[in-house]
């Protein structure tokens, strides 16, 4: 009887924290489509409209390498609740905003809840779940994380096109509310907390650095990497983080334990997550671009294209969770890649013809390949750790995927600027009467061919690194042997 009030409980607890997940995820990724229109509305310039995503980018940055501190202090119970409330707040800015600079703060707001909740998350299954139950779990949270951005295109073009853009807060706030009311009621504290000293110093030194970090290859690929501004971020960012790293190393009670990297899997599966990461992000900004700028699709359309292989993801997102249970995460990784390599192939030979329908499948194709590689990844990271190192390796894993994604997105995008360049001025030797819509389309679509070319390139060094991975005996003999010691 015991054992089954504990199963309701983390039935409970997992509904509401999924839920504030999802509407979490949903928020960040709902506004992508419609910077367009909030150029016109709120007549700013494409560089300053782009400061709702990378200011959002910022603020989850700087705030994630901080969690496991915030873990440690306050209860799961007072965290979840407060980043909720940020969320809701920020909603109700946003959905009121009359200029640009209210709607970029209420988006700061909304960036400091959703920066919490996935690390908090993670940590919270690392804690109520043991080992061979944290990959149908983490399957679980992988539904969520997953199938609000798969949603999130398609329905943010339907409200812009039909309704207003206000409507993308006014309706996410009452669902929010609710989730603030159910975890009120339902939700239970999972850890003891400590009466931890903050090292005030340490957080200045990474906000500095992540934060320059992301700021840096968040405008690369607008700006160009000898941009002066460019260069200046990365550099600055880049000294603050290795400073921060030695504060961490040197400390007694670290606000981040990279002592998790002496761990060979953890290691293995963060170097798998940047380039799995890099080509994820990659591919959400290059398809769309191709779409509407090289083919000439509505943001709606893009959407609708995306939809079908983003919910296949999430839907297999839970049964992948439980394979890995079952044979570990190596099976899965080599899968996944088997199926994104061919992937990444079929669209480094895109011409002004390709099908709708062949782009979906191949869409589709892509997504299976991410959900055997996804959240087996985040589980397999996090089950690598001792129990105690839970909420840093949840905020380190973050912290990767949060930088990889930057990163990524840079890279491609400056891979696709030059090659559009070099590509419009061969057409234009080559085609003196083409007009300069042509000229742009063309040049467009083998721009997005050869940065998918990179993106193969990519993951085939994935597949060769998890080569390298330990099966699932020899990693429970390692998890064994420091939980003995």
């Amino acid at each position: 009887m015991e054992n089954e009030r504990k199963e309701v409980k983390k039935g409970i607890l997992l509904f509401v924290m999924i839920s504030g997940c999802f509407l979490s995820v949903l928020n960040q990724t709902l506004l992508n489509v419609a910077l367009s229109n909030l150029m016109d509305i709120f007549n700013v310039t494409a560089t300053t409209v782009q400061w709702l995503s990378t200011g959002f980018l910022l603020v989850n940055g700087v705030l994630i390498p901080t969690t496991a501190f915030l873990m440690k202090r306050f209860t799961t119970r007072q965290l979840f609740i407060s980043s909720m409330l940020f969320l809701l707040l920020g909603t109700v800015i946003c959905a009121t905003a009359p200029f640009f600079a209210v709607l970029l703060i209420g988006r700061m707001i909304q960036a400091v809840g959703a920066g919490i909740i996935i690390p908090l998350m993670m940590s919270v299954i690392l804690f109520i779940f043991p080992a061979e139950k944290r990959g149908s779990a983490m399957g679980l949270i992988g539904f969520a994380i997953i199938f609000a951005p798969a949603i999130a295109p398609t329905l943010a073009g339907f409200i812009i096109e039909y309704v207003s853009w206000r409507w993308l807060f006014i309706g996410l706030a009452p669902f929010v509310l609710i989730v603030i009311l159910f975890a009120s009621k339902y939700l239970v504290n999972v850890s003891e907390t400590a009466k931890s000293k903050l090292d005030f110093l340490s957080i200045l030194l990474s906000t500095i650095g992540f934060g320059f970090i992301l700021y840096g290859f968040s405008n690369a690929g607008n700006k160009g990497w000898g941009n002066s501004i460019v260069v200046f971020s990365l550099i600055i960012g880049l000294l603050f983080t290795v400073f921060f790293c030695i504060r961490q190393i040197k400390s007694n009670d670290p606000v981040l334990n990279i002592s998790v990297f002496k761990y060979k899997v953890f290691t293995l599966t963060s170097l798998l997550n940047v380039l799995v990461t890099m080509i994820m992000y990659a591919d959400l900004i290059l398809l769309p671009i191709y779409l509407q700028t090289g083919r000439g699709f509505t943001a709606f359309e893009a959407g609708l294209l995306l939809l079908p292989g983003a919910v296949i993801n999430a839907v297999l997102s839970p049964v992948t969770g439980k394979l890995y249970d079952k044979v570990g995460a190596k099976p899965l990784f080599i899968i996944g890649l088997l199926f994104m390599i061919p992937s990444m192939w079929a669209v480094t030979d895109l011409t002004a013809s390709t099908s709708f329908m062949y782009l979906m499948t191949r869409t589709i194709v892509l997504r299976i390949g991410l959900s055997f590689i996804t959240m087996p990844l985040n589980t397999s990271a996090l089950n690598a750790l001792p129990k105690n190192l839970g909420s840093h390796g949840s905020a380190v894993v973050n912290t990767v995927r949060q930088l990889a994604g930057a990163i990524g997105t840079a890279v491609v995008v400056t891979i696709y600027t030059a090659q559009v360049t070099s590509h419009a001025s061969k057409i234009t030797n080559e085609k003196p009467t083409a007009s300069p819509e042509q000229i742009g389309s063309l040049s467009s679509i083998l721009g997005s061919g050869d940065a998918y070319f990179f993106m193969m390139i990519l993951a085939i060094a994935a597949l060769i690194l998890t080569l390298f991975m330990p099966t699932k005996s020899a990693i429970k003999e390692e998890t064994d042997a420091f939980e003995s010691a």
